[in-house]
């Protein structure tokens, strides 16, 4: 059996600040686990938390993962984005044409992502997450496929894309050109073996598809940090 994926986390100045923001966009509930530190649950069928984890680095760049969330039409699109800006998130320029439909902006803490225009045949199917929308390879998209057991539903031009076979947002990967890397990632993805599976057998099967161990300063944590063929960390969790 694959992982699963149990996590999208957040570095964050202020977590607790930060879930709050994303929290009023979404919707979605605070956690109160503290082992989970500050963390959302869904209340639809995306399938994993968003954690919000404390780091004092500053953000260099945009980051290498962004929200895609959908609208079903123009009044409900302005909508999040009004909603979002009275939580304090800004318009900001990432290079987008006006001709464009989706409204690029920034959270809190500079976090990039889009509200998509209604129509958006490619999100069409998603709820209101409709992607996690990631810079990377091809051959990205290919391991995250074989890691977490995620048909690809998109796969053209050196772009790709998965999807959970219960549904959720897609994970999309939109190929070259790549933005340099300038530290560690501020996005993150936590897997976790299946309930009552080995971690160090599911680190074996990962490195086995292409990824790699990699020392963030992590020191002796139970968790084990990894990075995908692009070089994206992420973690393997112990299953619970």
């Amino acid at each position: 059996m694959t992982c699963h994926l149990r996590a999208l986390c957040f570095d964050a100045h202020d977590p607790l600040g930060l879930a709050g923001f994303w929290a009023g966009v979404l919707g979605w509930k605070m956690s109160g686990d503290p082992q989970d530190g500050v963390a959302l649950v869904p209340d639809d069928d995306t399938g994993f938390l968003i954690r919000f984890l404390s780091s004092q680095e500053q953000k260099t760049g945009q980051n290498q993962m962004h929200f895609d969330l959908t609208s079903a039409s123009l009044e409900d699109q302005q909508r999040t984005v009004t909603r979002a800006l009275g939580l304090g998130a800004r318009h900001i320029d990432v290079g987008q044409r006006p001709e464009e439909g989706h409204v690029v902006l920034a959270d809190l803490e500079g976090n990039e992502f889009c509200v998509t225009e209604p129509g958006n045949a490619f999100l069409a199917d998603c709820g209101f997450i409709g992607a996690v929308s990631c810079d990377g390879s091809q051959e990205t998209g290919y391991f995250w496929s074989k890691a977490l057991g995620w048909p690809l539903v998109w796969d053209q031009d050196q772009e790709t894309a998965i999807r959970s076979p219960h549904g959720g947002p897609k994970i999309t990967w939109g190929g070259p050109p790549f933005a340099p890397k300038t530290g560690k990632y501020r996005l993150h993805f936590d897997l976790a073996p299946p309930a009552g599976g080995d971690q160090q057998a599911e680190v074996e099967r990962l490195l086995s598809l292409g990824a790699t161990r990699v020392d963030i300063g992590q020191g002796d944590v139970e968790w084990v940090v990894m990075a995908d063929p692009d070089g994206h960390e992420f973690c393997v969790v112990t299953s619970r």
